[in-house]
């Protein structure tokens, strides 16, 4: 623990211009980003006495060995560099807002040749339109049905879209009318983007237009006697009114808004929004944040904004409702302002429907609130005990706030690979796994394959440190881009899945480098045992500890990360090509070429002028590759090696 007098700036030296202030540790790591009105009041406000001081701040500046700080012209300048630093360098000891659960959107494929609608989770991609997100993917998928009737667009994989090109027959669901088969030319690829337009555009909330369009169609074919086709627009009319009924009207005068509600205690806080567009609540959210410093409602809410829009810049609302406005609420409002193109109206809702709807999204996020702590009572509580219990049995200085996990995979020997996962106040920072290919050592021996990775390890670790020595940035900062190095900060606490000779072999690599101020543990899965270097019995944790939970999550995450890298290594090399060896064609031509005729059989057929016309294929390197397939008894056809599957077709 820093004492943090020894790195406050005098105060003559903080500006009182507005700027943005970042708190490193003694790694250089910054652990926290704010910013301020004035850079001198707010700082000097963190080196009063200790006593004075929030908890959790007091363990931030306790942490920390040194501050810098950046002045810019305003405080919406100030804004957006302050969201910029949480996003790059994640800082442990800011409010960081989760998804209380994997929220599924309707997502519009619409940079493809033919769009798809589909459920996606997880990141947003360029050139695809979302709709959400949703409480429930089957919400979604019902609305999907119902939609397709009216708007027959693809919902087919690309696999599935391929094989019924190549058939020349579509899936079921354009025999019976809910796909417009683009894959046989049913429509034309403009025909089928106009009916994604047409998608999107209910989906956003111009549904008007669409009935009105169907319930004259169906008039004139009823004044023109063709009745089935009156029949099939009614049912039509039908299934987007109730596709309708499925998005409650809210606000009656087409509002296009955001509304968040806010419920807290003293440790946490749950954050729900509704999305409202066109009156109707199109899709729902919530997060649940724990407060690692001392934040108002104010503050929480603003902290919110930055993340939700700071993400999603495209997806701000013409309003933003919320319970409280921020402290600097009108450079909010500029920067959400300047996110859209156009005004943005950030405020409270005082009274009326408005009123009455954030009242309701508040209930939810209490709701929110009680459900997480019944589902994770305690979890602060429990991470910290457990990360206590480890200290004490394992006899450590402080607390293992960083563990490193190291697993390793192979199969009889070969494409022996090994994991690095990393866990930071007991959980998961998946931003800082590593992975590595053995390379260094022959036949089966996991004690030479953990030295190997070990010392690869903290090898880079010395390096990158000696590196930083002399740069005033500080240890584990590139000198350069002023970004996180990959190996540069070092554990409390290294753990090794295996028992005595996997720690043997690991604490021999940390004494070759000459490191020992790094704990070492090894945890056998027989018994689930605790190997400390050097000691003939192991430490045997209760079955109910914390400690042995905390060490075993560890252990079967760096397992689980090894064996997906291993399963990946080895689906690789076990599926041989015809097109292998060829002088001239590597991964990338040989993937232009199947991409471009579709298989190998039909890239045998090909001669080769149609062989140079793919892209980077030139004349010698085509005569090559249809003479090597022309050769079937020097090159034989694409199989998998472990079913036996050709893959030629």
């Amino acid at each position: 623990m820093a004492d943090p007098s020894t790195y406050r700036p005098a105060p003559g030296e903080i500006p009182v211009e507005p700027g943005v202030y970042r708190f490193r540790d003694s790694h250089g790591r910054v652990i926290y980003v704010g910013k301020a009105k004035s850079l001198r009041a707010r700082l000097s406000s963190y080196f009063q006495d200790l006593s004075a001081l929030h908890p959790r701040t007091q363990t931030m500046v306790t942490t920390a060995a040194s501050v810098e700080w950046t002045v810019v012209a305003t405080e919406v300048e100030a804004l957006q560099l302050e969201y910029s630093w949480i996003k790059e360098y994640d800082p442990r000891f800011n409010v960081k807002y989760r998804d209380d659960k994997s929220y599924p959107y309707l997502a519009v494929t619409m940079g493809e040749e033919f769009p798809r609608v589909q459920v996606m989770r997880g990141a947003k991609r360029k050139g695809t339109r979302y709709f959400g997100p949703y409480a429930h993917a089957w919400a979604i998928r019902e609305t999907v049905d119902l939609l397709l009737r009216v708007f027959p667009v693809r919902t087919c994989s690309s696999g599935v879209f391929k094989r019924a090109a190549q058939v020349g027959r579509p899936c079921l669901l354009g025999y019976i009318g809910k796909c417009s088969a683009p894959c046989v030319g049913r429509v034309s690829p403009q025909e089928h983007r106009d009916l994604a337009e047409d998608f999107c555009d209910f989906m956003a909330g111009n549904t008007g237009r669409f009935v009105r369009r169907i319930e004259a169609e169906m008039r004139q074919a009823s004044s023109e006697l063709e009745f089935e086709r009156a029949a099939r627009l009614r049912d039509d009319l039908g299934a987007l009114n109730r596709a309708l009924e499925k998005s409650a009207v809210v606000l009656a005068d087409a509002t296009d808004a955001d509304v968040f509600g806010l419920a807290d205690d003293e440790l946490e806080a749950a954050v729900q929004v509704f999305h409202v567009r066109g009156g109707r609540i199109r899709g729902q959210r919530g997060w649940v944040v724990e407060k690692v410093e001392d934040v108002s409602a104010a503050d929480l809410v603003e902290h919110l904004l930055q993340q939700v829009y700071g993400e999603s810049p495209d997806a701000v609302p013409r309003e933003v409702l919320v319970p409280e406005l921020p402290s600097d609420a009108d450079e909010v409002a500029e920067w959400l302002s300047s996110l859209r193109g156009a005004r943005v109206d950030l405020r409270v809702p005082r009274r009326g429907d408005k009123r009455a709807l954030l009242e309701t999204v508040e209930r939810n996020a209490g709701q929110a609130l009680n459900l997480h702590k019944t589902r994770r009572a305690g979890d602060l509580t429990t991470r910290s005990l457990a990360l206590k219990e480890l200290q004490t049995a394992l006899d450590l200085a402080d607390a293992p706030l960083r563990i490193e996990c190291y697993d390793v995979s192979n199969l009889q020997g070969t494409e022996v690979v090994a994991s690095m996962v990393v866990f930071e106040d007991g959980l998961p920072r998946k931003s800082e796994y590593r992975r590595f290919a053995i390379r260094g050592s022959e036949g089966q021996d996991d004690t030479a394959w953990m030295y190997e990775v070990i010392t690869r390890r903290f090898r880079r670790y010395l390096d990158e440190r000696s590196e930083a020595s002399d740069v005033e940035l500080g240890q584990g900062i590139d000198p350069e881009t002023g970004r996180p190095q990959k190996f540069a900060y070092p554990p409390q606490l290294v753990v090794v899945d295996g028992g005595p000779p996997q720690v043997a072999a690991a604490a021999r690599a940390l004494a070759d480098l000459g490191i020992d101020d790094v704990a070492l543990v090894g945890l056998a899965k027989r018994l689930e045992e605790v190997w400390l270097p050097g000691d003939d019995h192991p430490v045997v944790l209760p079955r109910s500890s914390e400690g042995l939970y905390l060490l075993q999550r560890v252990r079967d995450e760096a397992h689980r990360f090894a064996i997906t890298y291993h399963r990946q290594r080895r689906s690789r090399s076990m599926t041989a090509s015809a097109l292998d060896g060829i002088p001239g064609l590597g991964p990338g031509r040989r993937t232009a070429l199947l991409k471009h005729f579709g298989s190998l059989k039909k890239l045998r057929q090909a001669d080769a002028a149609a062989v140079a016309s793919v892209p980077g294929i030139g004349p010698a390197t085509a005569e090559a590759v249809v003479a090597a397939l022309a050769a079937p008894s020097e090159s034989a056809p694409s199989v998998n090696l472990t079913t036996g599957e050709l893959l030629d077709d």
